[in-house]
């Protein structure tokens, strides 16, 4: 039997949703302090912070077993593996943003932050959308299933093209935009985002690259969001899973920062995730008219998700090593 949620029945009362957005924002506020003076991010604080927000949501996945039992746990789990998959993606177009602008590394996680904020934002509003949708009727998860397909297909072509990151990030419409509204200055003025110049105010580059981190969180939130709902149909799930998600990206993007480049087959294994949860939205469009139809649980969501990740991990690895050169070659 699916394990899917039903949208009508929530595990988030109100108490919880407010008490969840409470620490969310604790920790948004804790973020900031800590980056509110810039400095370059050492291996062992980055560590320490990811471990950190490791332990979060595998402490709320037991909390949500014992108050609401395994159901809810498991698909809040799957849904997190899904959503930080898909984060580490977000890590690989951070990483070519903050490269194309030459962040200094003092700035580069008070850039991280303001991204995370901004993903955060976008996908409330796409999670308020995509429950709406799902009240509308079943016909929302073919609709979400399709874009998953699209997605999967697009993610599988640059893959396989090797182009995906040799996009000029100063030809982004964001980027151009911005400019032509206001001056920018030439370089980097520690964490501010504007300034004053001869009377006239002006941006800085920081504030660039931030409108063009947001621009991304919006193309991110359009993938992510419908591939947490074919894990749940629960709004609080599908928050709380792309909440733990984004919140240790600061420090986990300082941890993966030199194995990020190892992965060479990881957008693989994203497009294979996203077109299996895309089969499961649309088998579950299907099984609400033909009840024939079969639908895929989840803990076999769970199983395949793991496997590909682990599959595309190796061969990643395998591929490095035959690329090195011999010794004597």
């Amino acid at each position: 039997m699916l394990v899917l949620a039903s949208a009508d029945v929530s595990v988030g009362s109100p108490w919880m949703w407010a008490v969840s957005i409470a620490v969310l924002l604790a920790l948004l506020a804790l973020d900031f302090a800590i980056t509110r003076k810039p400095h370059e991010v050492g291996m062992r604080e980055a560590l320490g912070w990811s471990v950190f927000y490791i332990a979060l949501p595998l402490l709320f996945a037991l909390l949500l077993w014992g108050w609401h039992g395994g159901s809810p746990a498991l698909e809040f789990f799957t849904g997190y593996v899904v959503e930080k998959s898909l984060s580490v993606d977000n890590l690989f177009v951070f990483m070519l943003l903050l490269s194309g602008f030459s962040v200094p590394s003092a700035l580069q996680q008070r850039v991280l932050l303001y991204g995370i904020v901004g993903a955060l934002v976008l996908r409330g509003i796409f999670i308020a959308l995509g429950a709406a949708l799902l009240q509308a009727g079943t016909w929302a998860f073919l609709v979400f299933g399709l874009v998953l397909f699209a997605t999967a297909v697009k993610i599988l072509r640059e893959a396989l093209s090797g182009q995906e990151f040799d996009r000029d990030v100063s030809e982004m419409r964001s980027v151009r935009l911005l400019r032509r509204l206001m001056p920018v200055t030439d370089d980097y003025r520690g964490p501010k985002l504007v300034v004053t110049e001869a009377g006239r105010r002006a941006l800085t580059p920081l504030a660039v690259v931030v409108v063009a981190v947001f621009a991304t969180d919006v193309v991110f939130a359009v993938d992510s969001v419908p591939a947490v709902y074919g894990i749940t149909a629960d709004p609080y799930l599908v928050f709380t899973t792309n909440a733990f998600a984004l919140l240790g990206l600061r420090a986990l993007y300082f941890v993966l920062h030199t194995a990020l480049a190892k992965l060479v087959h990881l957008n693989h294994g994203l497009a294979i995730i996203l077109g299996f949860i895309g089969a499961k939205l649309v088998l579950h469009w299907a099984h609400g008219i033909w009840p024939q139809v079969p639908e895929i649980p989840t803990p076999i969501s769970l199983a395949v998700i793991v496997l590909v990740l682990a599959a595309v991990t190796l061969t990643s690895l395998r591929a490095r090593r035959s690329a090195r050169p011999h010794p004597g070659s």
